[in-house]
């Protein structure tokens, strides 16, 4: 017998999003749920229209009340603190910001029953087994290092994932690229599950709508520096969407990143690119208004040092080449 885990979350209806059908609109902005879910939700009368139970495919306008009051079970480990390693950026009464390390896990799933960042919460912060999803408010892949928002009441909850859905929390991303970018570009191709591979995403035109930011930090012989910014939150969106235009991130296997060498590059470098097990991606900065005062916070973590190592490999590569 499974947990059973409580939802209670409430988000308005974006104007933007306004004259489409509820499944799709709830499917925005309850983006860590499935839409199969969120449809049999619907239909069992828990989630709501301005508190009325409604159909899938009633229009909503901008401004009405989505509420999502349900209880989901679980087999895994969402109740136990265990010594899991992060640090803490920033904590109060109402939010925490917090560093994950590349290899640990968000929250317990399939194959990953405990030990994940959601155990090391709870034991950092045992009131948080009293919120949904113990407070996460986004998540990043294991492999992925960097910031994590989590709240720490079920106001702060509310507030943040509001906050999420309106895209006025910004998330900015460093990464090292395979190829030559001539100049950053936003990448606006929608993304659903792979039907040949249920483990990967990839572009496809019946998918969810999701926005891409990159900038060009540095160009090198032969792969790029870049900052990408989430304007949408989907399964390994920064991942999907530079593999899609050709740039695949370094050392990401599964989305087509090949081992690019620069030519003639000393062994070092060649020895750096070869070994790099991860996708070299590293979510260094979030911006945000804090759930209860509307201050904006602004969090920035250090890249970690196998990307740093590459950096530098890649930079004085360049350097021989000048």
């Amino acid at each position: 017998m499974g947990l059973q885990l409580p939802i209670n979350l409430e988000l308005a209806v974006p104007v933007e999003l306004g004259g489409q059908r509820l499944d799709r609109v709830a499917a925005e902005l309850f983006d860590e749920y499935s839409r199969a879910s969120l449809s049999t939700w619907i239909q069992q009368g828990e989630l709501t229209v301005d508190g009325q139970a409604v159909k899938p495919k009633t229009r909503v306008i901008g401004g009405q009340v989505l509420r999502l009051s349900t209880i989901v079970r679980s087999r895994e480990d969402w109740q136990t603190g265990q010594d899991v390693p992060f640090e803490v950026i920033f904590e109060d009464e109402s939010m925490l910001v917090v560093a994950k390390p590349v290899g640990v896990v968000v929250h317990p799933g399939a194959g990953n029953p405990d030990g994940t960042l959601v155990n090391g919460l709870l034991q950092h912060r045992e009131s948080l087994s009293l919120l949904p999803r113990a407070g996460i408010i986004h998540r990043l892949d294991k492999d992925t290092s960097g910031l994590l928002l989590v709240a720490a009441t079920l106001q702060s909850q509310q507030a943040l994932t509001r906050a999420l859905a309106t895209r006025a929390v910004e998330r900015r991303y460093l990464a090292i690229t395979e190829g030559l970018m001539v100049a950053g570009r936003d990448i606006a191709s929608p993304i659903g599950r792979d039907p040949r591979n249920r483990t990967r995403q990839k572009v496809r035109a019946d998918g969810r709508s999701a926005l891409t930011r990159v900038r060009l930090r540095q160009r090198y012989r032969a792969h790029c520096l870049i900052e990408a910014e989430l304007a949408t939150g989907r399964t390994h969106q920064i991942r999907v969407h530079l593999a899609s235009v050709g740039h695949p991130l370094v050392g990401d296997r599964r989305y087509g990143a090949r081992g690019k060498l620069p030519r003639g590059a000393d062994a070092a470098l060649v020895e750096c690119l070869q070994g790099f097990a991860r996708q070299a991606l590293h979510a260094y900065q979030l911006v945000l208004p804090h759930p209860v005062t509307a201050q904006k916070m602004a969090f920035e973590s250090p890249m970690p040092a196998d990307m740093s190592e590459l950096i530098g490999h890649l930079q004085r590569d360049l350097d021989a080449e000048s």
